[in-house]
């Protein structure tokens, strides 16, 4: 299924193997917060999105290895960092995307976008396929 929808909308796109099941349980025990179910659904059939330059959907180990770095974060300048995201791909700008998480759950469908230079958020689609559809055929912008 996600595969099939990827493919229709990005046409580049790159599919790995799919995530193991160990590569599932690695983010909930590295970032201690639940995947939401379509993301782990996409994992399941591909571990990450590639294009010809940058990822569209970063691979479990790529977003373990994002989350915790920009959590690591101590203060940003003026703003508070963003620990209550999780994010799943950027923005090739230095944004970020992502879910809104509250004590390690997923709190609804909902995409956010995060501005690192600002540090606001903002909910940008309701659903990872709006998102997909959106952000990759140019209809949402940041």
């Amino acid at each position: 299924m996600w595969k099939n929808y990827l493919s229709s909308i990005i046409k580049d796109s790159q599919f790995k193997a799919p995530a193991t099941e160990k590569e599932i349980i690695s983010i909930k025990k590295e970032l201690n917060t639940e995947l939401p179910k379509k993301l782990t659904e996409l994992y399941k059939e591909t571990n990450g999105v590639d294009g010809e330059y940058y990822s569209y959907i970063w691979s479990t180990d790529q977003m373990v290895r994002e989350n915790l770095s920009v959590w690591d974060i101590e203060e940003y300048e003026n703003y508070k960092k963003p620990d209550n995201l999780l994010f799943f791909v950027d923005a090739g700008n230095g944004d970020l995307f992502g879910y809104l998480i509250v004590d390690g759950k997923v709190q609804n469908e909902n995409i956010y976008g995060w501005n690192h230079e600002d540090g606001s958020q903002k909910i940008i689609a309701s659903s990872l396929e709006e998102f997909i559809k959106g952000w990759y055929s140019g209809g949402i912008s940041i």
